[in-house]
Parts: structure tokens; C-alpha cells; sequence
């Protein structure tokens, strides 16, 4: 071979050297931003999931946030009940009046908030909604496990338990 052919051989030797380590230069590059692309991703979702769990977390508040309060204001409308009870014989009175407006009125507001009582007698015990604080015989006409009577009303706010219902249960 002639001296120039050399020396042109030699010549496309360095350049063909310099292109492989661009190229696995671009390669890395791609890598890298296939990566951060990826990282992005996942952070977008993460983020997102993120949001909707608050948004959750923020309606549950508004919905079950009073909660407590309404808790508290069962123990009113216990009393007011009782009130009425114990003054059955003497429906006539004013005050005994007073005391049936002001008691409808209290359940009334309560429903606004959407606490509602739960219908417990003559259902079938359910330890999810009742609490069962007694057990009393029963003939065979009524059913072995059901509700006979209800010593304290059970409540729900938008469908969850309020307060479990204080039961007596039928056994035979």
C-alpha cells in the first residue's frame, strides 16, 4: 500500500473512534431521559392520588365532622324522651305540651343533619347495630334471637352508626 492509502486509513481510524463514544454518549442520554420521564410519571400519579385522597378526606369531614356534637345532642333527646314518658298520665298540661313541641323539634333538626334512629324491635339482633343488654323468654310465637324490646334508640349519620340501639333479645 502507498503511503497516502496509509495514512487515509489511519485517518478514518480516529474519527470512527470519536463517533463510537458519541454514540454511547446519545445512548446515555436517552437513558438518563427515559428515566426522568419515568420518575415524572410515577409523580404525576403519585401526585394525583395524592389530591383525590384529599379531596376524600375533605368531604368526609363535611359530611361526619359534627359527628361528636350529634352524639352529644342523642343525650338531650334521651332526656326530653324520658321527660315524656314519665309524664304520660297528664297529656293535658302545658308544660307536658312544651315538652313534646320542643323534643319533635330537637329530632326534627337532628334529621336536617341526617341523623336518623334506627327501627330495632322485632328485627333480628344484629351486634354491628345493637348492643344487647338483656335476655328475656319469649312464647314460640315469636322468633329466637330477635329484638323484644328497645331501652335506648340507635342512630345513624348518612348510613353509619351514630350509636348502637341497648336491646333486650327474645330466647326461648
Amino acid at each position: 500500500m502507498s503511503e497516502a492509502q496509509q495514512n487515509t486509513n489511519e485517518a478514518e481510524k480516529p474519527e470512527a473512534t470519536a463517533a463510537e463514544p458519541a454514540k454511547s454518549e446519545t445512548e446515555t442520554l436517552q437513558e438518563q431521559l427515559k428515566e426522568s420521564q419515568n420518575k415524572y410519571l410515577y409523580l404525576y400519579a403519585e401526585f394525583d392520588n395524592f389530591k383525590k385522597r384529599v379531596m376524600k378526606e375533605r368531604s368526609e369531614l363535611i359530611k361526619f365532622g359534627h359527628e361528636s356534637f350529634a352524639r352529644e345532642l342523642l343525650q338531650v333527646t334521651d332526656n326530653l324522651d324520658r321527660a315524656l314518658e314519665h309524664a304520660k298520665g297528664n297529656s293535658d298540661d302545658a308544660l307536658v305540651t312544651g315538652i313534646k313541641m320542643v323534643s319533635q323539634q330537637m329530632k326534627d333538626t337532628l334529621g336536617k343533619f341526617s341523623v336518623v334512629p334506627m327501627t330495632s324491635v322485632g328485627q333480628k339482633f344484629d351486634p354491628e347495630r345493637h348492643e344487647a343488654v338483656g335476655q328475656e323468654k319469649v312464647t314460640d310465637a315469636q322468633q329466637d334471637g330477635t329484638v323484644v324490646r328497645e331501652l335506648q334508640k340507635g342512630y345513624t349519620l348518612h348510613g353509619r352508626l351514630l350509636r348502637p340501639a341497648r336491646v333486650v333479645v327474645a330466647t326461648k
